[in-house]
């Protein structure tokens, strides 16, 4: 099980990697940018967690082959990206699948070194967000986090179904496929149809 949970980290980590590699794509940056951005996007989240929890080393500390994903991910698009259409489509979907996955992942993290439930929710979803925060601050754009699509909720609605699922003693990886589905399918619906929480309707 350990193994398959850090194979899932690598491929959240891949896919939020890629998210960065196409902002900084549509910011026409360098390789280096690229290489910067998607790093940032792929392990800030689970970074972020890690120091918060006290968990040392944090997760990629010793284990090159975060770095390595990271890195291969923004070359590879550096040379593809541009043949990509549509490419904020791409992104918006690949930020989702990095999202869904790492709420869970960080609610796990969270769960295992003995954090409560409400610390576990609040890890998830700072894991799944954090990243695509430091991503769109560095390029100088509002964070998806701010814009009316349901996002941050679709995060803390999979780290809660997971959270819940261990509370009831489900198999770990049904916990996680659950809380995976929940939390890109609420995305998901945000970004098909524009779905989002009710905003301020007071006077200014």
């Amino acid at each position: 099980m350990n193994q398959f949970i850090q194979l899932l980290d690598l491929f959240g980590v891949a896919v939020f990697a890629a998210s960065g590699a196409l902002k900084a794509s549509s910011k026409r940056m360098d390789v280096f940018g690229f290489v910067l951005i998607a790093t940032v996007t792929g392990i800030g989240g689970g970074t972020l967690r890690d120091l918060l929890l006290g968990v040392r080393p944090v997760f990629w500390i010793g284990k090159p082959e975060y770095l390595a994903v990271c890195a291969a991910t923004a070359i590879l698009g550096f040379f593809i990206a541009h043949r990509l259409q549509h490419r904020q489509n791409w992104l918006l979907w690949a930020d989702a699948v990095g999202l869904a996955i790492f709420c869970v992942l960080g609610a796990e993290v969270a769960l295992a070194v003995g954090a409560p439930a409400s610390v576990a929710v609040l890890m998830g979803l700072m894991t799944a967000t954090f990243g695509g925060i430091i991503r769109d601050v560095l390029c100088a754009e509002s964070p998806l986090i701010l814009h009316r699509e349901i996002y941050a909720t679709a995060a803390a609605a999979g780290s809660l179904v997971y959270v819940l699922a261990d509370w009831a003693s489900v198999p770990p990886a049904a916990a996680m496929l659950t809380a995976f589905a929940v939390a890109f399918g609420a995305r998901a619906a945000g970004i098909l149809f524009g779905l989002s929480l009710p905003t301020y309707g007071g006077s200014r």
